[in-house]
């Protein structure tokens, strides 16, 4: 792809893109069509970049609001190179390993990596006869990946007919059958399940509802690992907005958008909360796609995704997490560590079909002070626990029930890896799903959009390009392909076929 001319970076009189939302899926998509010619403007809410990845500077702690696994590296360094520049010029990715360390509620532990020989090693220790079901299964992840992610994750499905040619495929890749469902074709014992299929609730899914093809996650990480930013998945943030405005982009923040301003059934521009009026040639939103459609588009223009519909469709789950940081060191700790309850099931069944808070919870928890010692003062440690919890399609009361949650969940910490943590406590904060609802724009607080069912995938999704007005595209974990880092820098990367050429509107 052919770069803007140095010199021709700040030309008033180049088409004009508008991105709505500065998440990585926003920040993305501006890089890109920054690349293809357009002067872009990005509108952000907040009063700093990064929507869901937003920082918290606190008390001289780092804290990054939301994703921090890096799982798919070379689609940052895509669109650093689209710049002429190389990521590593702005970002230092560094391994984690192990990738996850994961506890079970009677002691068992797993170390999950993506080294064939040690994960080997581990599964004949916790399950050996599983070995070679493992393997089996990581040969299907594999296959998955292939078609899944390397052929279908960039294409835009803009239409049935472009469903219909990936059915045979998906039929062999048995994805009608769910994540936790294929698991156990291949592996028997209970715990190690779990450890192969807890995957899908990291981008807001049920293992036991989630089609399948999220089992590529498995190879995903094998094929590239898992990283983190060093300095924090915020310094991700900036490199991107510094690559948007040396190509001539703006990033306003403060600057809400009320209306997608359309005419004939073609978006002009957006309409502010203050009033102020923005003309542009296209109009990219990376806000949630049902807020999108039910909050940015007047109702005149809604075809398909009517208040009805998108009401009827299913999402993800929110959560609560906590952030605080202690004036102790818990060097034991892993980077990231999964604690899974005396229920599994049954607790997913009530965040996600009962929409009940239950006592008991299973939680993430994230130290990234493990890697990075600067993210906390000298001696200190910095944390954050997420538990997933129903939306607000529930009718949990968060503004009584957030601090006795956060109670009993240091309580469990206590209990298990972080002795004393009440008492070495010296910064803390929450974010419930009344966050996610109110300050990220999210329908029904759901922390990850509409969940990753096989009828709410790919063309059955809100698309890339919208089926309601020309002129608009979304991008974000609400449309194709989904949510985690991978799906919403992918979302970005179908723009480059579905959008035109800034040249078209010279």
């Amino acid at each position: 792809m052919e770069l803007i001319v140095r010199n021709d970076l700040r030309r008033p009189d180049r088409p004009h893109a508008i991105v709505i939302g500065s998440g990585f899926g926003g920040l993305a998509a501006a890089v890109r069509l920054g690349a293809r010619g357009y002067r872009v403007t990005v509108l952000e809410k907040l009063d700093a970049p990064g929507g869901r990845a937003y920082v918290y500077q606190q008390d001289g702690f780092t804290f990054d609001a939301g994703p921090t696994i890096v799982t798919a590296p070379f689609l940052f360094e895509e669109l650093w190179k689209l710049c002429g520049k190389s990521l590593a010029d702005d970002v230092e990715l560094r391994p984690v390993s192990p990738f996850y360390r994961i506890r079970f509620h009677d002691g068992a532990g797993f170390d999950y990596s993506g080294d064939p020989a040690a994960m080997r090693a581990e599964i004949s220790r916790f399950a050996p006869g599983d070995l070679a079901g493992y393997e089996r299964f990581m040969q299907a992840s594999e296959a998955i990946y292939r078609i899944g992610f390397e052929q279908l994750g960039h294409v835009a499905f803009d239409s049935i007919t472009d469903m219909l040619k990936v059915v045979p495929d998906l039929l062999r890749l048995a994805s009608y059958r769910t994540v936790y469902g294929l698991v156990s074709r291949y592996v028997r014992d209970p715990q190690l399940r779990i450890v192969l299929s807890f995957h899908p609730l990291l981008v807001g899914g049920n293992p036991f509802a989630t089609t399948s093809v999220y089992c590529l996650i498995a190879f995903l990480e094998r094929r590239w690992g898992v990283h983190f930013a060093m300095g924090g998945t915020g310094q991700l943030v900036q490199g991107l907005a510094s690559l948007i405005e040396g190509q001539g982009g703006t990033i306003r923040c403060n600057a809400e958008v009320k209306t997608i301003m359309a005419e004939g059934r073609r978006a002009i521009g957006v309409r502010l909360v203050t009033g102020e009026e923005l003309p542009a040639h296209v109009v990219v939103s990376n806000a949630d796609s049902a807020w999108t459609y039910r909050e940015l588009l007047p109702p005149k223009f809604r075809r398909r995704w009517t208040n009805k519909r998108l009401k009827r469709a299913q999402y993800s789950m929110s959560l609560f997490v906590w952030y605080f940081g202690t004036r102790r060191q818990y060097p034991d700790v892993a980077h990231h560590t999964l604690l899974l309850g005396r229920r599994y099931k049954e607790l997913l069944e009530d965040i996600f079909e009962r929409k009940v808070l239950a006592s008991d919870f299973s939680l993430y928890l994230h130290r990234p002070t493990a890697t990075d010692p600067s993210l906390a003062p000298a001696g200190c440690d910095t944390f954050y626990v997420l538990s997933p919890v129903p939306n607000l399609g529930g009718s949990t009361d968060w503004r009584s029930q957030a601090e006795p949650y956060r109670r009993a969940i240091s309580a469990a910490l206590s209990e298990s890896l972080l002795p004393d943590l009440e008492q070495n406590i010296v910064t803390s904060r929450m974010l419930t799903p009344l966050d996610f609802r109110d300050r990220l724009n999210s329908y029904q607080g759901a922390a990850f959009g509409m969940a990753p069912l096989l009828t709410q995938s790919a063309w059955f999704r809100p698309h890339n390009r919208s089926e309601e007005i020309d002129g608009l595209y979304l991008v974000g974990a609400g449309t194709h392909p989904g949510a985690g880092l991978p799906g919403v820098l992918s979302s970005a990367k179908v723009l480059d076929s579905v959008v035109p050429d800034a040249a078209v509107f010279a």
